[in-house]
């Protein structure tokens, strides 16, 4: 009766391709962390193969500058999520106000609590330092991400449920809340007084309230 062979272990070339296939994501996660922790122009790519585990020359094999590491890195975390969104939205049955307020909370648990919040504030500090970084976040994030509220603000409209605005004035309706929060949250001690109680699930349900109190019909 034969003898059942004891499974073999994975050959170098097997563990060395799984490793491979591993390198990017790992290099952006290294990456993300350090663009937020010390900014862009303070982080070397060298930093960001260390921490990924492997050498300068690997991380230059997927990302030929620190310029493309990064936009990799806000596509990872940011802007290749859009079109998630946008299915989401044409997909969404409920209400206008309803869709808006699960838009809120759905940017927290997706950005806002995650580290990517802090490429946004990243960007701000250091925009006018590197210009073609600045327009690339412009057209990848902030301009999918208008365009992403405008269409909520305008199927509330069609539907008769948010009064008429001027959408490109009402989009920083929605957007200024988001953005406090997103330029707060690293630094809670020095713009909030008392951080421990302060809930940003609690902020952001009111203000979802309150932009929703400008926007909805009323009963006549």
């Amino acid at each position: 009766m034969p003898i059942p062979s004891s499974p073999l272990p994975d050959a170098p070339a097997t563990r060395r391709g799984r490793r491979k296939e591993a390198r990017p994501g790992e290099l952006l996660a290294a990456a993300l962390d350090l663009f937020v922790e010390k900014g862009f122009a303070a982080t070397r790519v060298d930093e960001v193969a260390a921490r990924a585990g492997v050498s300068k020359g690997t991380l230059f094999l997927y990302f030929p500058s620190k310029e493309e590491l990064f936009k990799a890195v806000v596509r990872e975390n940011i802007s290749g999520r859009f079109a998630e969104w946008g299915q989401e939205l044409e997909s969404f049955t409920g209400t206008s106000d309803e869709l808006l307020r699960y838009c809120f909370h759905s940017w927290w648990e997706r950005v806002g609590a995650t580290k990517a919040s802090g490429l946004g504030k990243l960007m701000l500090s250091e925009a006018n330092n590197f210009p073609e970084l600045a327009r690339f976040y412009r057209q990848e994030v902030v301009e999918p991400g208008h365009a992403l509220v405008r269409r909520i603000l305008q199927r509330g409209m069609d539907r008769g449920e948010f009064r008429t605005v001027d959408l490109e004035q009402a989009v920083y309706l929605v957007l200024a809340p988001l953005m406090f929060l997103m330029l707060a949250r690293p630094t809670m001690g020095l713009c909030i007084p008392c951080p421990e109680r302060f809930d940003p699930a609690q902020y952001i349900e009111m203000q979802a309230d309150n932009v929703l109190q400008g926007l909805l019909v009323r009963a006549a």
